[in-house]
């Protein structure tokens, strides 16, 4: 399922025209990522928890000429599944 796909199934459920949902879509999204960035978790009982995970700097390979690089550490945003989304998808 794609976005259009998703706002889509958002209008049929919600009874609300195309561009409400799409705009219900963003606003959530935004509303997450804008969270995740002051370093919260936003939880949605039953659904999951998006966190901010933390990755270490390490050091890698380039592929290409096999010298040693080093990565940076860096935030990474994850996602855990709740009960009832593990339940539903099993």
């Amino acid at each position: 399922m794609n976005k259009s796909e998703l706002i889509e199934q958002i209008a049929k459920a919600a009874g609300l025209s195309k561009a409400a949902a799409g705009r219900s879509l963003d606003a959530t999204t935004d509303a997450i990522a804008k969270a995740l960035k002051k370093g919260d978790l936003v939880t949605l009982i039953g659904f999951g928890t998006f966190y901010v995970g933390k990755r270490a700097a390490r050091s890698g390979r380039n592929p290409r000429t096999g010298a040693t690089i080093k990565i940076k550490a860096a935030n990474s945003p994850k996602f855990r599944a709740g009960k009832s989304l593990k339940d539903a998808v099993n």
